[in-house]
């Protein structure tokens, strides 16, 4: 036996009292249980074991982060410290990371969008000069190669070099805010796929966006700024050092977020309101701030493209303004009964993006099984997804009859074979166009705008909606899943604005609504049906559409399509996060969790490790090789105030694994059993060097000589740990985990004596600031969870 489990055996051996161990004992009254035994073995076993048997159920190996607050004694010596000027100087770098990110996040959108345009803008023209040319077959064959090259090139990308970087990325940025340490997400190599992939693929014409590609740039932007340039050419200005934590890095991630989403939609309030609403878990007045001044910045670096793209010198892309889909030429004009509509709108969102989100789900457990037997297979789906939806786009169009262009138009308009406009002539005669081609063989904005146009209420036939609806369904489902990156919005306002177009069309006897309106309601309801966003969405689609009148009858749409599509599933990123074995809290505990107290959870787990406040080096050693906990209690025997059971103990606090492998690394021993001076500690570290965790134990090493000495851990230990009581539900416990940002959490029994255990339950999230120095005396018998969690 290890002396490491001697020692968690001599534990809980001393938690079992002895009247428990006498032979042939009388069952006594559980309530009449003498002061020393045990609490814990003197509560009511009522519960039933359906409820312990889910904890754990969910176990992942996925590490949480480090946003608590360690109060020792550099710490505290720090913060007195601490000038006016140099608090004034961190409050300042903050806001300048915020506004490079803004910066970085608005230049970088604005070559993808120009890449991305003036590609798939000339691909389309040289396509369409085929087909004037009667060579539909050559027309064919080119845009089917181009698509090919284009995607293989985002692919071959995404297998080789950044795994990662294939997907939309919010789910892992939404895990990561939560409190997740997501592995290899925020690197300069995954940054740079996405930025080149994205290009590729969406000009590749596949069904998906660069929105949530966006999104992750911009929070590897913030990554990278925060923590000084990639992991391997790290910039060593002292000042940097300072974001070097996890709770700065979660700060500056969630301005990246926001910054991609304006970046994508052009919409600051909406992109604030996106990371407010879906992606943060932990929010507080000064990172709202920050957030929005990020966004500013990132629309002022538009803007200014913008103005110079409309003189003509950025090719295919400048025609238009910071409005992306402006609808505000119609005037809105609706009536009591109108709500009619709008309700079957958002129930037709709610129960389509329900069943979006389930299909979605089947067919990424099938990819990952395709996925799952190498990289060649996964090149290989991304290939055929490429060269079906080609085939869709390219040949759909000739299945349906040209109509003749309404004579109040000028031939400059209708038709038209340009990068962009309503009419598009594809194989149609002299004053005819082909409705369907304008949908499908256009860019993606570009058909968003298409069939988001308003005044045309005779431009499109049902049946050509109900094709691009059917393939954008088949599409949208089969192309999320391949090795590219990809996002999920623009597919899902193209489905939207399919069906709400369709809807306007059959009620438009009975309603005074443009069709480009509805069309516009019914992306809004899909995407509150499939993502189960309202006040985010709300405000993007009114900074996209430019339209304050939509207002109303947004909202009403948003809420039903969230309330019907919650009665069916979660939305898309929870299924996401959960096909990604991603461990996430959510906002409400389940209904189990009313019945199990954390005490009961606590008896349920096996025994913790605990060091004493000066500890030999070969006991740390031993024990962070042996275990993979993040923190360790600290304890020491005490002499007891009157009245108090012999063999009490103190809780000096909690001491964290990184805080022992910095110990080791920097071999800070002593050769006799005794406590350290203030000034010895400063010596060796600072209290900026204790938040780095990269240091593993594997990679210390320490002499046989060196492991008979003694290190004082009472200066690095936290000494406030939060502390509840046993009788704490879980659920409650899990609302304090989640709304205060906890990571550890101290479970004390309801009263001392001897014997009485103290549990610690180790979860995710950062422990908040706390006042007071806290000292519990109490006999131990501690037990800690591992970091995994099992919620």
């Amino acid at each position: 036996m290890s002396p490491m489990e001697e020692h968690s055996n001599q534990y809980a051996e001393a938690a079992v009292p002895q009247t428990m161990q006498e032979t042939g004992a009388e069952e006594r009254d559980p309530e009449s249980i003498a002061l020393h035994q045990p609490l814990l073995l003197k509560r009511n076993r009522t519960l039933s074991s359906t409820p312990l048997a889910m904890v754990g159920a969910k176990v992942s190996h996925i590490e949480s982060l480090d946003y608590e607050i360690n109060e020792n004694d550099l710490f505290m010596h720090d913060w007195r410290s601490r000038t006016k000027v140099q608090v004034l100087q961190y409050v300042f770098l903050k806001w300048i990371l915020a506004f490079l990110v803004g910066l970085l996040t608005g230049i970088i959108a604005t070559l993808i969008n120009l890449a991305t345009e003036n590609i798939a803008g000339y691909k389309l023209l040289a396509a369409v000069s085929f087909i004037e040319k009667e060579r539909y077959l050559m027309g064919f064959i080119f845009i089917a190669g181009v698509n090919l090259l284009l995607t293989a090139s985002a692919s071959v990308l995404c297998v080789c070099f950044a795994p990662t970087a294939a997907g939309p990325g919010i789910p892992e940025i939404k895990a990561y805010l939560n409190g997740v340490d997501t592995p290899n997400m925020f690197g300069a190599t995954i940054m740079i796929v996405k930025i080149f992939g994205s290009i590729g693929a969406v000009s590749a014409g596949l069904d998906l966006g660069k929105e949530g590609p966006l999104v992750h740039i911009g929070s590897c932007i913030a990554s990278l700024l925060g923590q000084g340039g990639p992991d391997n050419y790290r910039i060593k200005w002292g000042w940097l050092r300072y974001f070097n934590n996890d709770c700065d890095q979660r700060d500056i991630i969630t301005c990246g977020a926001a910054s991609g989403v304006c970046a994508a939609f052009r919409a600051p309030v909406g992109g604030v309101l996106f990371a407010l609403e879906e992606v943060a878990t932990w929010w507080r007045s000064a990172l709202l701030w920050r957030t929005f001044f990020s966004t500013a910045i990132v629309v002022v670096v538009l803007r200014a493209f913008i103005q110079i793209c409309n003189s003509g010198e950025c090719g295919l892309f400048g025609k238009g303004g910071l409005i992306m889909f402006d609808v505000s030429t119609v005037t809105v004009t609706y009536h009591a009964w109108d709500i009619i509509p709008v309700a079957v709108i958002g129930i037709i969102g709610g129960v389509w993006g329900s069943m979006y989100n389930y299909l979605l789900d089947k067919i990424l457990r099938l990819y990952s099984l395709i996925n799952q037997k190498g990289k060649v297979h996964k090149l290989l789906l991304s290939l055929t997804v490429s060269l079906f939806t080609s085939a869709c786009l390219y040949g759909l169009p000739f299945l349906v009859e040209c109509t003749p262009c309404n004579s109040s138009l000028s031939e400059s308009v209708c038709p038209t074979n340009e990068g962009s406009g309503n009419y598009k002539k594809f194989n149609c005669p002299d004053g005819h166009y082909n409705d369907l081609a304008t949908l499908l063989l256009a860019t993606n904005d570009d058909a968003v705008r298409n069939i988001f146009s308003t005044n045309t209420s005779a431009e499109y036939r049902p049946l050509s909606l109900l094709i691009f609806f059917v393939l954008y369904c088949i599409l949208g489902l089969f192309t999320l899943g391949i090795a590219v990156p990809s996002g999920l919005f623009l597919p899902i306002i193209l489905m939207g604005s399919a069906y709400g177009r369709l809807l306007g069309i059959a009620m438009q006897s009975y309603t005074s609504i443009d069709q480009g309106l509805f069309a516009v309601l019914g992306a809004a309801s899909l995407m509150a049906g499939s993502m189960r966003m309202t006040i985010s969405l709300c405000v993007i689609f009114l900074e996209l559409t430019n339209n304050l009148l939509l207002l109303p009858i947004t909202m009403i749409v948003l809420l039903i399509s969230k309330t019907v599509g919650d009665s069916f599933n979660p939305s898309i990123y929870e299924i996401i996060l959960h096909l990604k074995g991603l461990p996430f809290l959510e906002a409400h505990p389940e209904p189990w969790m009313r019945n199990l107290t954390v005490g009961e959870l606590a008896d349920a787990k096996p025994p913790v490790v605990t060091l004493r406040g000066i500890e030999k080096v070969d006991r740390i050693v031993e024990v962070l090789r042996n275990t993979t906990h993040n923190g360790f209690p600290v304890v020491e025997e005490v002499v007891p105030p009157m009245g108090l059971a012999v063999g009490a103990t103190e809780v000096h606090g909690l001491i964290l694994r990184a805080h022992l492998v910095q110990v080791l690394k920097k071999k800070w021993f002593l050769r006799e059993k005794r406590r350290t001076e203030e000034w010895e500690v400063r010596e060796k570290f600072t209290s900026v060097e204790l938040v780095e965790r990269e240091a593993k134990i594997e990679e210390v090493a320490v002499t046989r000589d060196e492991m008979e000495m003694y290190v004082d851990l009472h200066p690095l230990t936290n000494r406030t740990p939060y502390t509840v009581m046993e009788g704490m539900s879980v659920a409650k416990a899990m609302v304090l985990f989640r709304q205060v940002g906890l990571r550890h959490l101290l479970i004390v029994p309801k009263y001392e004596a001897s014997g009485v255990s103290i549990a610690i339950i180790l979860v995710l999230l950062n422990t908040m600031h706390l006042l007071m120095r806290v000292k519990t005396y109490l006999p131990m018998s501690i037990f800690i969870p591992s970091t995994e969690h099992s919620w």
